[in-house]
């Protein structure tokens, strides 16, 4: 697994979040360098110091992918929930402990993937009078803001698959409106208009892309059961189209 950035920890020497105020000239450069490399460690090193947008300000910690760093496989989801803003890693919430439930019956090695979120941070409100951080939906603004980290991740692993947990990922991955319905369980290729390090799609021409919900809304689904075996059933076409 890659290396987990210490919560708090700024960008490499030299290095400036993609979205921070330029200090010199070279500014956009060194940025640049940063989303070239081909080192998780060090992009989520550099995206500990991020305050591309207002989420940094609230949230305890940048929850950055994780993963081997040559995994076939990166599954994308909304952003980081309560518990993994604590923890500083994804999916170590109830969604994360039903999606590596769902990834192991699909046939899937946890070993051979990366998880990461389209925005980094958790964005939240809390209810006057009450304790409890509740979830809400990134913006675009925010969206944008992580755009260049999320290009970078896939880009630096070179995976085989890129899968989309749910519309918030695909929007963020293909740009535009998404609709899970649209693309669900269907094998695309991942396209790859623009270039690292400028917020475009990386270019991975042998990649694939798959969509499928987001573990949370199975966890929310009136029929749970039949929610499971859909997102089941959804990453065996993963599983599969590694074997191709």
């Amino acid at each position: 697994m890659a290396a987990r950035p210490a919560a708090g920890r700024g960008p490499p020497a030299g290095a400036d979040a993609p979205d921070g105020p330029p200090r010199r000239g070279t500014a956009r450069s060194r940025r640049r360098a940063v989303l070239l490399t081909d080192d998780l460690g060090a992009l989520g090193r550099a995206a500990a110091g991020c305050r591309g947008c207002p989420l940094h300000a609230a949230a305890t910690q940048t929850v950055f992918g994780e993963g081997p760093e040559r995994a076939r496989v990166v599954l994308v989801g909304e952003q980081p929930r309560d518990r993994e803003d604590r923890a500083g890693e994804p999916f170590v919430g109830p969604a994360g402990g039903l999606l590596r439930r769902a990834l192991e019956e699909a046939g899937l090695d946890a070993s051979e993937v990366c998880l990461t979120n389209a925005v980094k941070h958790f964005k939240f409100t809390v209810p006057e009078g009450g304790k409890r951080r509740i979830h809400k939906s990134p913006d675009l603004r925010e969206m944008t803001a992580c755009r260049p980290w999320l290009t970078a991740e896939p880009a630096a692993v070179r995976p085989r698959l890129v899968v989309a947990l749910g519309a918030t990922a695909g929007r963020a991955l293909l740009g535009g409106p998404f609709r899970v319905g649209d693309h669900r369980g269907v094998l695309q290729p991942f396209p790859s208009p623009g270039g690292r390090g400028d917020g475009g799609a990386p270019a991975l021409p042998d990649a694939r892309f798959l969509a499928t919900v987001h573990p949370s809304s199975v966890l929310r689904a009136r029929d749970r059961d039949a929610a499971y075996r859909g997102l089941v059933a959804d990453l065996r076409v993963a599983a599969a189209a590694l074997q191709d």
